[in-house]
């Protein structure tokens, strides 16, 4: 009886022991499968009165991707709380996708703030462009040091666009630039004066990211760029955003 009793008591140990650790398998591996979507919370070109903010199609191109290949998106931005949006294009079946998700529009109109984000959770950090970018993305420290816990943990860091002003004053642990001596692309000098935004904007993106040392690369206006070098992907333009997402998910993928 004392043996039978023992026995039952063994079974009813090596279960608990097997769901406790089946649950921790499955928070890891829900952890694992994060990506944090950084978007801006400006919203006006300058002292152009015209609005401005995230791109639509910057984000939800890659957004499109990443959640089709299982990752869970949040989203985060220098304020917190709603997220301004520009581009809003909704004749974009991807974009309406995305407007039209509960989860993803919810996130993106309660943005965390970056004292609310845990690095250690995501695998991946994820610019999105818009002017606004220009303004709040390249300063803001926080969001620097997030990007180099998740680097430096082996995470990916993307970006597109404008989205690449958030890049341009990362550093890691040993004091260099996140993207020095990297292969880097992002809207071109070309482009801003395409639209009439060169002496608007406070810095020229594609000089600045020279300044820091990458090795620049670009296409001609409007056409698909994407650039990988260690773990770092950068797109060119809105039409880049989607082929960002996938050479993300290549990286993550490996």
């Amino acid at each position: 009886m004392n043996m039978a009793n023992a026995l039952v008591k063994l079974a009813f140990a090596a279960a608990v022991i097997g769901s406790y650790s089946e649950a921790n398998a499955q928070n890891g591996q829900k952890m694992e499968k994060k990506i944090l979507f950084v978007v801006t919370s400006h919203d006006t070109k300058g002292n152009t009165g015209q609005p401005t903010g995230y791109y639509l199609g910057e984000v939800s191109h890659p957004w499109d991707v990443l959640t089709e290949a299982g990752y869970e998106i949040d989203f985060v931005s220098p304020k917190g709380g709603k997220a301004p949006v520009d581009g809003f294009d909704l004749t974009d079946p991807v974009n309406k996708k995305f407007w039209e998700d509960a989860s993803a529009r919810g996130k993106v109109e309660n943005t965390m703030t970056p004292d609310a984000v845990n690095p250690d959770e995501y695998r991946a950090i994820f610019y999105a462009g818009g002017h606004g970018a220009m303004w709040d993305l390249a300063d803001n420290e926080k969001l620097a040091a997030i990007a180099t816990k998740i680097y430096e943990k082996n995470g990916v860091v993307g970006a597109v666009c404008h989205g690449p002003a958030g890049l341009v004053n990362i550093k890691l642990s040993d004091g260099s630039y996140l993207v020095n001596g990297k292969k880097v692309n992002a809207f071109t000098n070309e482009e801003e004066a395409a639209v009439e935004m060169e002496k608007v904007v406070p810095f020229a993106l594609e000089s600045k990211l020279i300044e820091r040392g990458v090795r620049f690369e670009k296409s001609a206006p409007w056409h698909t760029h994407v650039v990988s070098d260690e773990r770092l992907v950068t797109g060119q333009n809105p039409q880049s955003a989607k082929a960002v997402g996938e050479a993300m998910l290549e990286i993550l993928g490996k």
